[in-house]
């Protein structure tokens, strides 16, 4: 049996309407003044054009596209994930499956390949797409000023225009510390491997590797995380070979921040621990897993469609956390050290009360720099777009 760490916030996922899942920010700026209940994320009361006045759309009327950077029946990765949002969305909702149109294995370098499934899917009649990966954003943002009459959601990125076009992402360092807690207290070695899909000048990855760092450093402060890039999003042979290069080192952890599933198969192959990533990667190695930081993105997809549906857009971005159920870790496994469970505990119902914001106070980097401030912490905007540097026990393998 694996132990039930976050037995509410599971429930609060599944249920979403009733547990904040609407939770926005203003530029990744603040999230003051909005409200959270029913999963609407009600705003200022503001006119931002097409997003406030509107009479909203019949529930039996909407359609929905949505486009994925691979096929969804791959399993596990960032598509499948985004799929099962998707899913949950229309589980929600009450829609049917002709409601939903899906463009899979776009090509997010491709900007002509993009575009040609945001087109098919407003020939199609979708009244709001979702294009789920970082490379997709500036066609969306084209396609929105072309077509402003559509909602356009884009994913992981940061370009928006207040009114039928806004990003989506969440505090996934909540989970990604979380589950460094769990790697720190259960390596022997204190050598944990991370495969990553992008350098030190994407954020969103930097932040979740330091994140992790700074749950591995809680614990066991003599441990280092050693880091391979792959420069790619999805990228199956290098993600394993970037894995296998960690294992010949002796890592005996291995966590991820790539699509598929290859780092936690090559683990458990191996005989070592692992800590996947996007959904729950137990399922494929049962043996080795201790945790998995994952994604509960129905609980935006249902939120956004249902403020179309009710004539409630507001336009404005969406950034939420464990408090709305977007994102979370996965039960621990039973072989987890005695006292793991305990101290994730702790620090989630930190996290939770906002006594802990992961990023507080000075922080060295493995530069010997430092970044932060006494009783401070990083706002939003610096999270997302502003962590350019590693923490102090982070080793980049070359």
């Amino acid at each position: 049996m694996r132990k039930r760490i976050l037995g509410l916030l599971a429930a609060c996922a599944l249920g979403l309407m009733g547990c904040g899942a609407g939770a926005q920010i203003d530029d990744y700026a603040t999230n003051e003044g909005y409200e959270t209940d029913a999963g609407t994320a009600s705003a200022k009361e503001e006119d931002s054009g097409v997003s406030t006045g509107n009479a909203g759309i019949a529930a039996n009327e909407i359609k929905i596209g949505v486009l994925h950077l691979t096929d969804p029946a791959e399993g596990s990765g960032y598509t499948y994930t985004h799929d099962l949002g998707i899913q949950g969305m229309q589980k929600n909702l009450g829609l049917s499956d002709s409601q939903i149109v899906r463009k899979i294995n776009v090509d997010d370098t491709d900007a002509d390949a993009t575009r040609t499934a945001i087109q098919e899917c407003i020939d199609e009649g979708c009244n709001i797409i979702f294009t789920t990966s970082w490379g997709y954003m500036e066609v969306t943002a084209e396609m929105a000023e072309e077509y402003p009459d559509i909602y356009f959601c884009h994913g992981t990125g940061y370009m928006s225009n207040g009114t039928n076009f806004v990003n989506y992402f969440g505090r996934i360092y909540q989970a990604r510390y979380l589950s460094g807690i769990v790697a720190g207290m259960n390596t022997k070695t204190n050598m944990i491997g991370y495969v990553a899909a992008q350098d030190s000048s994407n954020s969103e990855v930097t932040g979740g590797i330091d994140a992790f760092a700074i749950g591995v450093a809680k614990v066991n402060p003599d441990a280092k995380i050693y880091v391979v890039v792959t420069n790619s999003w999805y990228d199956p042979e290098g993600e394993a070979a970037a894995a296998e290069k960690l294992l010949n080192m002796g890592c005996d952890v291995m966590a991820q921040h790539c699509d598929t599933a290859s780092p936690q198969t090559l683990a458990e192959d191996a005989g070592v621990y692992g800590i996947g990533y996007n959904s729950d990667m137990s399922k494929e190695t049962p043996d080795s897993c201790l945790t998995s930081v994952i994604w509960n993105w129905s609980a935006y997809y249902t939120s956004a469609v249902q403020s179309v549906i009710e004539g409630t857009w507001t336009g404005e971005n969406y950034y939420g956390g464990m408090a709305e159920g977007l994102v979370d870790v996965t039960d621990l496994a039973d072989f987890c050290v005695d006292g793991t469970q305990e101290e994730v505990a702790e620090e989630q119902a930190a996290i939770l009360s906002g006594e802990s914001n992961v990023f507080d106070g000075v922080m060295e980097t493995n530069t010997g720099e430092t970044v932060g401030v006494e009783g401070g912490t990083l706002d939003d905007g610096t999270i997302t777009g502003g962590i350019n540097w590693y923490y102090k026990n982070v080793v980049v393998v070359e």
